[in-house]
């Protein structure tokens, strides 16, 4: 009674929740301290370069099917290989590629909007929990909700996951045009 019928999603989320919700407060976390370390911050070197007009366009058509993509993996974990970390890297791959071509500035600080994306995936996982404790349980869900409660926290999770590894290299990034 999983509400899932990939037996690895089922376990992750029913199963191994403490491990994925910490495995995404990692995450966060790290993101988290790589910001808080002090960097010289100067205006010039934060806009886009301009990248090879034929990466720029390889891009342009990329990223539209990363995103298909991503969506694809993401739904396809419910009943085969995929789920919100495959589709997380496949989102942040695409931030990269981005960047890569000149079309994403790298990283200086995050704004309101890009911090809460980075942690609407441990929020709504967190979220769910308290809810199910209130209950009596700990991410152990309801049948009749359990498939959609598994959605939702691997449809954050993912947008979360894309923005955070997107972050780790662009904030990278960042520090070495500095250097």
């Amino acid at each position: 009674m999983s509400g899932v019928v990939h037996p690895v999603t089922a376990v992750l989320l029913n199963f191994r929740g403490y491990d994925t919700l910490l495995e995404i407060a990692v995450l966060l976390l790290a993101l988290l301290g790589i910001l808080a370390l002090p960097r010289h911050v100067s205006d010039h070197q934060h806009r886009p370069f301009t990248a090879n007009p034929v990466l720029q366009t390889l891009a342009r058509v990329l990223v539209p099917l990363m995103l298909l993509v991503a969506g694809y993996i993401l739904w396809a974990g419910a009943h085969r290989p995929g789920g919100a970390f495959q589709a997380g890297a496949v989102l942040a791959g695409a931030g990269v590629l981005l960047h890569l071509a000149g079309l994403l500035p790298a990283w200086v600080t995050p704004g309101r909007t890009l911090r809460a994306g980075l942690a609407v995936g441990l929020l709504v996982f967190i979220a769910v929990a308290v809810a199910l404790m209130a209950q009596g349980t700990l991410l152990q869900y309801p049948p009749g909700w359990a498939g959609a409660l598994i959605l939702m926290i691997e449809a954050s999770l993912t947008f979360s996951l894309g923005l955070i590894l997107a972050g780790l290299y662009l904030i990278l990034a960042d520090s070495r045009a500095q250097a």
